[in-house]
């Protein structure tokens, strides 16, 4: 089983929501997952125009969903990076949503900037992260493609035998 351990040294300034370092030992599975934004389901812009706090809360939640996808919750996030289009007033309301998802007791490294627009107009932020699952977990996903495999070649069988 993979064993994350949390670090932060003493010898750099303590980070406010984040940890400076997330070691990861053993066997498991790495899940990269793309930059979200805050859109719903039909691919638009959530809330009012420059809302931020919904595009926020609807970003972790497309985020939870891709976790989810792959048996993965935000205790297995081990980085994660942001970028905002208003750091400096955004940064405090994008913390407390943040913060309402991950594990803070053991949070992920962290980046965030500042950049001066994203692909989609209107939108005001993007995350993307980085998981590990356990062996145990990943063992237990990679045999679902191949008992889907074999539930679909019975299935085939019982067709031509009719």
């Amino acid at each position: 089983m993979a064993a994350l351990n949390f670090y932060n040294p003493k010898t750099i300034s303590k980070p406010p929501g984040y940890t400076h370092v997330v070691e990861a030992i053993g066997p498991g599975r790495i899940i990269y997952l793309a930059g979200q934004l805050g859109l719903d389901v039909g691919g638009k812009v959530v809330g009012q125009a420059g809302d931020f706090r919904a595009q926020a809360i609807q970003t972790f939640e497309n985020l939870k969903a891709a976790l989810a996808e792959v048996g993965a919750t935000f205790s297995d996030v081990v980085k994660i990076n942001n970028y905002l289009t208003h750091l400096e007033r955004d940064l405090p309301i994008f913390r407390e949503v943040r913060d309402m998802y991950l594990n803070m007791k053991a949070p992920p490294a962290s980046t965030t900037i500042q950049i001066s627009g994203l692909a989609r107009p209107g939108a005001l932020l993007e995350t993307e992260m980085v998981a590990i699952l356990p062996a145990k977990a990943a063992r237990a996903a990679a045999k679902k493609p191949a008992a889907k495999k074999a539930a679909k070649k019975k299935a085939g069988a019982k067709k031509r035998r009719r």
